[in-house]
């Protein structure tokens, strides 16, 4: 393959693949982290959550299954290469996760509709992704870094699963395996769910992607001669690198990143117009569209201090079973728990 294909060009299409199954999951699955938020909390329906419950299992078992046949190193990929801080996960999930409900999406979201001609998401997208940038290496970079320090490389793995392979003796692979597992058999328990092949197919559609990004990133940093990394999607930087590469590609490289935000634009698109949804959409509500810039604000800057939005942190990061997964979607849940109260309700008291 690199033969045909540079290094950066392999990792683009590894990128583009798992994202063309993102976008096509989040158009025709309805895979969406604030619909499922919703439809618990306003919906009392669980079927988009319990989605999220298949997507986590598979992306487990499919990622300690790639590290117990030597096809990830998950010391080498992003979210177990550096040391945790809870501070970080817990305030960049809640700002993350009230500016999703501000806006109405999150990134990933926000991309899925605009591959369905949602114009108000490209808005959301160019917002979100600038201030991911300013955040990460921009004027609130050193703001950033005083207040939750810098990515410190960690010599020991910040995940569940090898916390548990040292109590119990087992292999770090086969307690991550049997982790995954039994999320995936704890949701499968609900009757609703298991009458709806589309849930189950479109949340393990979800897993697949995130498990082919660390495969295909890892075997490219393995047989290249450039410094790759091992890294899987997440919507948040990649949306301003994106932006990046296409106001500078003669002088800029393209990424996973950069073809994984492409890939769910067009999953999107073919998504959309095999379910006859596309349609040109635009915000006539000023208001409206101030909540979503500001939402979208949030979001970048959310995202980057807890190192992933809820794609990032909610499926790549949960898939290596790091530390800061679970607590930082709990505090994405929270944020939007409260972003949605105040749209809906208000703040005042309930009667």
């Amino acid at each position: 393959m690199l033969d045909v294909f540079s290094e950066p060009t392999l990792v683009a299409l590894i990128g583009l693949f798992g994202g063309i199954l993102l976008g096509l999951a989040a158009r025709i699955g309805r895979f969406c982290t604030l619909g499922a938020i919703e439809d618990l909390f306003y919906g009392e329906n669980t079927l988009r959550l319990r989605m999220w419950g298949i997507a986590i299992g598979v992306s487990i078992i499919g990622t300690f299954g790639l590290s117990a046949t030597g096809l990830v190193d998950l010391g080498d990929t992003l979210f177990l290469s550096r040391n945790w801080n809870p501070i970080a996960s817990i305030f960049g999930g809640l700002v993350f996760g009230y500016g999703m409900a501000l806006a109405g999406n999150c990134g990933y979201g926000a991309l899925a509709r605009l591959g369905g001609g949602d114009i108000r998401s490209l808005l959301i997208v160019i917002v979100m992704g600038i201030s991911a940038y300013v955040t990460l290496g921009g004027p609130l970079s050193a703001l950033r870094i005083w207040a939750f320090g810098g990515a410190d490389v960690t010599s020991t793995l910040p995940t569940f699963a090898l916390s548990l392979s040292q109590l119990t003796g087992q292999s770090l692979e086969t307690v991550g395996t049997l982790i995954g597992a039994a999320i995936l058999c704890l949701t499968l328990t609900n009757k609703e769910l298991r009458a709806s092949f589309s849930h189950i197919f479109w949340g393990a559609i979800a897993g697949v992607a995130i498990v082919s990004g660390w495969a295909g990133t890892y075997w490219v940093s393995i047989n290249g001669f450039d410094a790759t990394p091992v890294v899987s999607h997440t919507f948040s930087a990649p949306i301003g690198e994106t932006l990046l590469y296409a106001m500078t590609s003669s002088g800029n490289s393209i990424s996973f990143g950069t073809g994984s935000v492409a890939g769910v634009l067009i999953g999107a698109f073919v998504g959309a117009l095999i379910q006859g949804h596309f349609r040109w959409e635009a915000c006539d509500d000023p208001r409206e569209l101030r909540r979503q810039l500001l939402g979208a604000f949030l979001m970048g800057v959310g995202a980057v201090v807890a190192v992933g939005c809820s794609i990032g942190q909610g499926l790549s990061a949960f898939s290596v079973l790091a530390y800061s997964a679970p607590i930082t979607l709990a505090s994405i849940m929270a944020g939007a728990a409260v972003g949605l109260r105040q749209l809906i309700w208000g703040f005042s008291p309930s009667i």
